[in-house]
């Protein structure tokens, strides 16, 4: 099969926040994608997501399928645009549509879902301006996020807060420094868990992944940060958690999750793959924070690849099980 690789390349501009390029993989991560697809005997090309460039390239270029990896250029729908693009080609891809990867990047969108499909996820309330009057229900700690961002961008141990003065003034700075929508939620104290969905022939769950910040304390960061995702293992920091995959759970609450997480993945209309990141409460109720149809795959460090191992593949079985999901829905078509 011949495959175009459409990814946008992580690197550092001392004129741009630390985390404006969170979303981007790194060089290790396309290389590793490309050489698995090569491994499983497709030719395999990978473009960067410069438009003129991607736009020439498919004119000219004839592909059977286009591996998906790009988080899109800017703007709040991003994710969807080089889908959009593939589409306007009649090129097929990996991954989800245009609708269901704006829908998941916007958080306050994706919870009203959740809520109206009886899945259980944090209260909420949005912020435009920020002078809002914060919902009375609303129970502290209270965790601020970017409405329309991920890879934890603009998350650290300052958003939560546990009063009125704390988050108006968090909730200011997120939508000064993010020009957005600050999406404030209830933090659950709890295991933090992410669960991912691949679609291989049909629907499986993977074993579910346990996040343990115990030995954090140093960092002073209980949960999935900015941080925390971009400087994981560094000693020095205390951004040291430790992976429990499968996790430590009992059987019963083990199923309850990956159901969760499956419905999830079929709200929002996720295709081939998602990744949904839950935190377990102290009555084993289990809170969807958000779902990411675009996870990490780097073989290393990316939580995917690690849930994929647990179930006994290799790396380039999972890549190769995410083309042939999309050459399956291609076919049907």
């Amino acid at each position: 099969m011949r495959v175009a690789l459409t990814y946008n390349l992580k690197k550092k501009d001392p004129l741009k926040p630390a985390d404006y390029f969170s979303e981007c993989d790194s060089a290790e991560t396309i290389n590793s994608v490309v050489t698995a697809l090569k491994t499983k005997g497709h030719s395999v090309e990978a473009i960067d997501v410069e438009y003129p460039a991607l736009l020439s390239y498919f004119k000219t270029n004839r592909v059977d399928m286009v591996f998906n990896i790009a988080e899109g250029k800017h703007g709040r729908f991003r994710e969807s645009e080089v889908p959009a693009v593939l589409d306007y080609l009649k090129i097929p891809y990996t991954g989800s549509n245009t609708f269901a990867l704006a829908l998941a990047l916007n958080k306050n969108l994706t919870k009203k879902i959740l809520k109206a499909e009886n899945i259980p996820t944090p209260n909420f309330q949005l912020f435009v301006k920020g002078n809002e009057i914060p919902n009375s229900e609303l129970r502290f700690p209270l965790i601020v996020k970017p409405n329309c961002e991920g890879s934890a961008k603009g998350i650290n141990k300052k958003n939560v807060v546990h009063n009125i003065q704390d988050l108006k003034s968090q909730v200011k700075e997120c939508i000064e420094i993010y020009r957005q929508e600050a999406l404030v939620e209830e933090f659950i104290e709890g295991k933090e868990l992410t669960v991912g969905i691949l679609e291989n022939g049909k629907t499986r769950v993977l074993p579910i992944l346990e996040i343990d910040f115990s030995n954090c304390k140093k960092s002073g960061e209980y949960f999935y940060s900015w941080k925390m995702k971009e400087f994981q293992g560094n000693q020095e920091l205390g951004l040291v958690p430790e992976f429990h995959c499968p996790a430590r759970l009992d059987k019963e609450t083990e199923a309850k999750i990956k159901d969760v997480a499956l419905r999830t993945h079929r709200a929002v209309g996720c295709l081939d793959i998602s990744r949904t990141d839950i935190r377990l409460d102290k009555f084993n109720v289990p809170y969807v924070l958000e779902i990411n149809p675009l996870p990490g795959l780097d073989p290393k460090e990316s939580n995917f690849p690690l849930m994929a191992y647990a179930a006994g593949m290799k790396y380039e079985d999972l890549i190769e099980a995410i083309l042939l999901s999309a050459s399956e829905r291609k076919r049907l078509n």
